[in-house]
Order: C-alpha cells, then sequence, then structure tokens
C-alpha cells in the first residue's frame, strides 16, 4: 500500500492545506506525518484529512516536532540517553505523538530508540569502504571490534528501552495505534538487529512491531554487518510497514528508488501489498524524477492505494 511522508514537502509550505493539496495533485492520497512536521502544519493537514483530500496512514515520532527544537530532530531525545529528564522527555513525546496519530485515524507510530555511546566506527567502516579497503584484513579487524563492544555495552541501554515501551505500550494499546521499532541508519543506534529479535520476541505484543527501512538496512548491508535479504526474511512476520528510499554505496541514503543500489526484487516478496509502504526522500529529490519512479514501481510492485468508498 503506496503512501508518502510529509518529510518531502514540509519544508516548503507554512500551511499544511496547501501540502496536502499538493500531493493530492500528484495523486497523492495516502500519507505518513513524519517527525520535523511543525506543529503550525498540523491544523491545515487536519482540515484536509476531514475534507477527504488525503487519508493518514501512520505518525512518525516525535510529531508534531518539539516547539524548543528549532531543526528537524527526532533523535534530540531518547530513551537510551544518560540523563533521566530526558527519558522521560522522549517518553512523554511519544504519547503526545500516540494522540496525534489518533487524532488522524492513522495506525501506527514509527519510533526511534536511542543510541548507545560508542566511538563512531561506521564513520571508519565507510571510509575505508570509500577507499576500496573492504575486504582488507584492517577492516574486518575494526568491523569485529566493533560488533564485539557494541554488544559489551548494549545491555543498560536496552533496559532503558524496555522501561520506556512498558511506559508506552499501555497508551498504544488504549489508543489503538500499533508502536512500529524502526531499523536504525548505525549499528551503535538501539536497537541492532539482533537486539530488535530480542525485544520482539519479549513483547509478544499485536501493539508492538517492526518497522523496516530499506535505505538503513542497505547502509549497514553495505559495510558488511549483516544481509538484508536474511534480515528481511527473519523479522517479515512481525513487520507493521517500511520507509522506501535507495542507497547509494555505501551509505548515502535517502535517493529516489531505482536510483541507488537496493535489490528491491529480492525483498518485497516478503512485504505484504496490505502494508504502508511510504515513501521517504531527501525533499532535494526531483518531482519529475521521483514521479517517474512511482510509476515504475506501481507497475512492477503494485500496491496502489485505493481511496475508501463512502
Amino acid at each position: 500500500m503506496l503512501a508518502y511522508s510529509t518529510c518531502w514537502l514540509s519544508h516548503r509550505y507554512d500551511d499544511g492545506y496547501l501540502l496536502a493539496k499538493e500531493m493530492k495533485w500528484h495523486d497523492i492520497r495516502l500519507l505518513e506525518i513524519s517527525h520535523g512536521t511543525k506543529v503550525s502544519l498540523l491544523p491545515g493537514i487536519f482540515k484536509a484529512y476531514e475534507e477527504g483530500l488525503v487519508n493518514i496512514c501512520g505518525v512518525h515520532n516525535f510529531c508534531p516536532s518539539p516547539v524548543d527544537v528549532m531543526i528537524d530532530a527526532p533523535d534530540a531525545f531518547e530513551f537510551t540517553s544518560h540523563r533521566e529528564n530526558e527519558r522521560q522527555r522522549a517518553i512523554r513525546l511519544s504519547i503526545d505523538s500516540i494522540y496525534t496519530c489518533e487524532k488522524f485515524g492513522g495506525e501506527y507510530l514509527v519510533v526511534h530508540c536511542g543510541t548507545a555511546p560508542i566511538k563512531s566506527y561506521s564513520k571508519e567502516l565507510e571510509a575505508m569502504a570509500l577507499a576500496g579497503e573492504i575486504h582488507s584484513r584492517q577492516y574486518v579487524k575494526l568491523k569485529h571490534e566493533f560488533i564485539q563492544k557494541r554488544r559489551e555495552i548494549a545491555p543498560i541501554y536496552l533496559q532503558r528501552v524496555r522501561d520506556a515501551l512498558d511506559i508506552i505500550l499501555p497508551h498504544a494499546e488504549e489508543k489503538r495505534v500499533k508502536i512500529a521499532l524502526e531499523s536504525r541508519s548505525h549499528y551503535e543506534q538501539v536497537p541492532t538487529e539482533e537486539e530488535m529479535l530480542q525485544l520482539l520476541d519479549e513483547y509478544d505484543s499485536p501493539w508492538l512491531g517492526y518497522w523496516h527501512d530499506f535505505g538503513h538496512v542497505q547502509r549497514k548491508a553495505n559495510l558488511g554487518l549483516l544481509d538484508h535479504h536474511q534480515w528481511l526474511e527473519s523479522v517479515h512476520k512481525r513487520l507493521i510497514g517500511c520507509h522506501l528510499h535507495d542507497t547509494i554505496w555505501p551509505h548515502k541514503d535517502h535517493h529516489i528508488p531505482f536510483h541507488g543500489s537496493i535489490d528491491y526484487d529480492a525483498l518485497m516478496p516478503f512485504v505484504p501489498q496490505s502494508l504502508p509502504l511510504v515513501w521517504e526522500l531527501n525533499p532535494r529529490r526531483k518531482t519529475k524524477e521521483i514521479m517517474e519512479s512511482w510509476k515504475i514501481w506501481e507497475k512492477r510492485y503494485g500496491g496502489t492505494y485505493e481511496w475508501p468508498e463512502k
């Protein structure tokens, strides 16, 4: 079920109603309200939703964006923070986002959990990959060191995620909004794929599931930290939806599908067409190229959103 994130247009508008009208003009009727969507845009988007111009499939944490954060910063407050007040702020903002989602008739909230404090191994590995050293002994040694140290520090930060979910999930169940834990672009972030499976096993709840970000996972696959195909196959039964964008090797993401290196033919069999497949693109991408790829996608994989009859 194809949808589009408001991140494509939200920086161009001061009126959410006009944003929604442009989406409709492109024949895009199903939207995800992204993080970074200013609170001032929500009344106009809600008006468009009430008038039937668009529907909302879900919301990305935090929404609306915190008024005291002047940039698009979904990780400004994290469940994993060593500061208690920041952890509590992340929880409160997440609960607020659940209420935003319910108001707009959305079904899910995409959630970032946080980061484990460790030196930026990912940047080192990306630089070595770009230098053609991905098969060198030095690269393999650094990657194994990274994985080992990341696992060693994991328990305390994973427990902080559990503490947050224990508070958030009752609100999600009450409002019938699914919490979708998103795959992240860096192995330093929480949860890793290994930790994701652990959390999903521990919280065997219909209100908690997995959100697959194609570009994020591909970045880690390009560094040899996982196999994209095997990972999606192993977790697809808990899948709530996906963010769709392409990756130019090894780490430049949020590109237009079919403009990068992701093998969609191998991956799409694990994604039911009934689930939201949300195009999450950099706002600098050209509209003409986006719509050309959109048409190719519809022809190749289907998933066109059918506007409900009233």
